[in-house]
């Protein structure tokens, strides 16, 4: 009996090293996108890809043919709307990436251009995952393209004032 778990956690283990090998990379640049930090610099990225693993593996035999990359991404997509939305932005504008394009946006408006473009989740799911109206996700993503799409503007020309000539 011993030497059956002790295999089954041998299984297990080597299992979700092969899962991290696979998908640790894309989950890693979700989460930065998401963040918004530079990728070379991304400590709260990587933070919430240790968590998003960490919990992955806590549930690992628990998912029963469910997609582990799926679980994982749900659970890195969740932490970070937890704790952008609960701040307010506040921390995670901070370190974001003045470069970067994303860090315009809102941190909802992130979270869901990411899961919609860059993961391809349909709306309905994103809807489900965010507990949100399917047309409110609908609208976020197209508001957040938008934003994307349009350089940002400059500042505005300064107004000169005309001399009046007297007569």
């Amino acid at each position: 009996m011993r030497q059956r778990q002790v295999s089954q956690g041998t299984r297990r283990t080597r299992e979700f090293e092969a899962f991290v090998a696979g998908a640790s990379g894309r989950l890693l640049h979700t989460a930065t996108l998401l963040t918004a930090e530079a990728p070379d610099d991304n400590p709260r990225a990587r933070r919430l890809l240790t968590l998003a693993l960490a919990h992955t593996y806590a549930c690992w035999d628990r998912l029963r043919g469910e997609d582990p990359y799926n679980r994982a991404r749900q659970y890195l997509a969740l932490r970070f709307a937890h704790g952008a939305w609960r701040r307010h932005g506040i921390l995670f504008r901070n370190r974001a990436d003045p470069t970067s394009p994303l860090s315009r946006l809102a941190p909802r408006e992130r979270l869901i251009l990411v899961l919609r473009l860059y993961e391809g989740v349909a709306e309905e799911q994103a809807a489900a995952l965010l507990n949100l109206p399917t047309e409110r996700v609908r609208t976020i993503c197209d508001r957040a393209t938008a934003t994307l799409l349009q350089p940002p503007r400059g500042p505005a020309p300064a107004v000169v004032k005309a001399k009046v000539a007297a007569s």
